[in-house]
C-alpha cells in the first residue's frame, strides 16, 4: 500500500531533514547549518513541506512583502520521489497562498525548467541579475 504524502506548512521538527533533502540535490554549496536553513524558512512568508510519514521528502516557499511580489523559491523534492507530482502540488499550492493574498507570485529559474513552469502558467517577463558576494 502506498504511503500519502502530507503537505503542511509546518516546518520539519528535526531541521536536519532540510539539510539532507538539500544534501541529496547537491543543493547546498554555501555549507548552510540546520540553524541557517531553519532561520532561511521561519523568515519566509510562506512556506510548503511535503513528507512521507515522518521523512522530509520536498518543500517550496516564499518570501515576500506580502502585499505586491511574492517570489518563489527552494523548491525541491528528493530525487527519489521526482516526477510523482509532489513538485507541482508544492508550486500549486505556494501560488495559491500568492494569489488568494492578491500577490504576484514570481519566481527565477535555469532555462531547462521553463517549459515546467510554463506548464503551470507561469511566463518569462524580464532577465534576471544577480550579485555574487563572498560568503
Amino acid at each position: 500500500m502506498e504511503n500519502k504524502i502530507l503537505y503542511t506548512s509546518d516546518s520539519p521538527l528535526d531541521i536536519r531533514q532540510l539539510v539532507e533533502l538539500y544534501e541529496s540535490l547537491n543543493w547546498n554549496s554555501l555549507n548552510l547549518t540546520a540553524e541557517e536553513m531553519e532561520k532561511m524558512c521561519r523568515q519566509s512568508w510562506f512556506s510548503v513541506y511535503a513528507f512521507d510519514g515522518e521523512r522530509l521528502i520536498g518543500m517550496g516557499r516564499v518570501i515576500s512583502d506580502g502585499v505586491i511580489t511574492g517570489v518563489i523559491c527552494g523548491v525541491c523534492v528528493h530525487p527519489e520521489y521526482q516526477s510523482k507530482g509532489i513538485g507541482t502540488e508544492i508550486m500549486n499550492r505556494l501560488a495559491h497562498h500568492c494569489e488568494l493574498n492578491r500577490v504576484i507570485p514570481q519566481l527565477m529559474c535555469v532555462e531547462k525548467l521553463e517549459p515546467y513552469y510554463e506548464k503551470r502558467g507561469f511566463q518569462r517577463f524580464t532577465i534576471g541579475m544577480k550579485k555574487d558576494i563572498i560568503r
